[in-house]
């Protein structure tokens, strides 16, 4: 009897799993796509997407720089580190990161599409020993130069604070603090304090949005301002 009832539990354990699945992995981020949330999701808006179409993490800071190697040293001098692919085993890795608070400052994000196609770039700097806390940044090259002929990368950049479900979908995933200028700022500062910058200058992004949601649909205030910053392989002229 005893075997019986162990059956009866696993199968009923296997069953929640497979609806929790079946749910926030395939029922609800198709039917997310009825609900307006009012945001401007036109192909020129300043807005990433998620892989299941849901409208992310707003483009708020660029650098301008002479290639993607440039781009890479950096960030690095800065503290900041390359993140790694998203593949089985890095997920495995995260998940074991965060459950027992072991360093993976190298952990993945989960992808966005601007333009139409993945980040090219991601940096990340953790907080504390667990990969649940970091400061990260995903960047996309444009075909877009600035007056120094050199590249111009524009990137999204927040805090994740924490795990837990997507309020939309269900889905595992990061939570993100709200004030993404803080995080903005602070990312140029950092390029800065290492000397990778030598000038900025701001365009218009989204614009000022006091109650944007992300597609995790946490909250988020900002400007709507985008940051760029000329790394210093890009020269010293200023705008």
């Amino acid at each position: 009897m005893k075997h019986i009832a162990a059956r009866k539990l696993w199968f009923g354990v296997a069953v929640l799993l497979a609806c929790y699945l079946g749910a926030a992995y395939l029922l609800l981020p198709e039917t997310w796509t009825v609900v307006d949330r009012n945001v401007d999701v036109s192909p020129a808006s300043m807005v990433t997407r998620t892989s299941s179409d849901i409208p992310g993490d707003p483009i708020n800071v660029g650098v301008e720089a002479r290639d993607t190697a440039a781009v890479l040293r950096a960030f690095a001098s800065a503290g900041w580190d390359t993140a790694d692919a998203v593949t089985l085993k890095t997920a495995v890795e995260i998940g074991v990161s965060v459950l027992f608070d072991k360093p993976y400052p190298d952990a993945p994000v989960s992808p966005l599409t601007y333009d139409g196609r993945r980040q090219d770039l991601a940096f990340e700097k953790p907080v504390g020993d667990s990969a649940d806390r970091r400061h990260h940044v995903r960047f996309w090259r444009t075909s877009t130069t600035g007056p120094d002929g050199q590249e111009l990368w524009l990137g999204s950049v927040s805090f994740d604070r924490g795990v837990g479900l997507s309020h939309d979908t269900g889905q595992i995933t990061h939570h993100i603090d709200p004030n993404i200028d803080a995080e903005r700022d602070g990312l140029i500062q950092d390029l800065k304090a290492k000397g990778q910058i030598v000038s900025t200058y701001e365009i218009r992004g989204i614009g000022p949005t006091k109650s944007g949601r992300n597609g995790g649909g946490d909250p988020y205030f900002t400007d709507g301002n985008i940051v760029i910053g000329r790394l210093a392989d890009a020269g010293t002229v200023s705008r």
